[in-house]
């Protein structure tokens, strides 16, 4: 695996590094070939594959890797690695009280790790995409993560990055955003570079927004699921109004306030 890693750092362009943190060697620095493109006959479609084995390398070793997603820059790390999960609530300034999402490659995932009580294509219409939906876990998933409630929160962004990344792995990404908690949402790697530190691993992929509009930052619509029949908006993020019409025109769902 540190091979494979080797080979990704000399097939991509390895870029600035931060200042080494206390203890703690600097996050290199690597430019998805293409930017945030859909790998293909493109100029490099192998870098992206080499990407993918390092960042699997840096995962597996335990450590956080800043990713592109569909709406805004993230922080993943193996979530089933309960020392990896400490390491990113201690990135993020958070004491464990609030809960980080999974992330997965595929619609199919879902079910090993929670119980899901809505019809599958309606998972389907909803992910891949800026949406996460809240489920009742299941015994499969690490009782480190989140341990204070019995729910979890499902992303599968709609960037072929990740996906394959998530795929890539033997079990379920914990994913969160990739900045401090109570600071603005991050469009570029720049943008979080005083995290850099803390991090084995940066991909860049470029902008994944507009970094002068607002709306860009907003983050995935984060929807409850757990109750039958029901759904309730956590967050409203950036595909609220799509995401309550599909709920309730298509599958006849009701606000839980209702």
């Amino acid at each position: 695996m540190l091979g494979a890693r080797r080979a990704a750092l000399a097939g991509l362009a390895r870029v600035v590094e931060g200042p080494p943190g206390p203890g703690r060697p600097c996050g290199s620095r690597l430019r998805l070939p293409g930017g945030a493109a859909q790998p293909g006959p493109g100029p490099d479609p192998r870098g992206w594959r080499e990407a993918v084995a390092a960042a699997v390398g840096a995962l597996q070793a335990g450590g956080l890797v800043a990713v592109p997603t569909d709406t805004v820059y993230g922080v993943a790390c193996l979530a089933q690695d309960p020392r990896a999960v400490r390491s990113i609530y201690s990135l993020k300034g958070r004491n464990g009280s609030k809960p980080l999402a999974i992330c997965l490659g595929d619609v199919d995932h879902i079910y090993r790790y929670c119980h899901v009580n809505v019809p599958d294509e309606l998972l389907r219409d909803l992910l891949p995409g800026p949406v996460t939906l809240v489920l009742k876990r299941s015994e499969e998933l690490n009782k480190d993560l989140n341990p204070f409630t019995s729910l979890v929160g499902v992303r599968i962004p709609n960037h072929p990055f990740i996906r394959e990344l998530a795929r890539a792995c033997s079990g379920p990404l914990a994913l969160t955003s990739a900045n401090v908690s109570c600071q603005a949402s991050t469009l570029t790697v720049s943008e979080f570079q005083d995290l850099w530190p803390q991090l084995s691993l940066i991909i860049d992929g470029g902008p994944v927004g507009d970094v002068q509009s607002p709306e860009c930052r907003l983050g995935s619509t984060v929807v409850d699921l757990s109750v039958s029949g029901k759904f309730s908006i956590i967050r409203p993020g950036c595909a609220l109004t799509c995401t309550v019409e599909i709920l309730r025109q298509k599958y006849g769902l009701i606000p839980e306030s209702s």
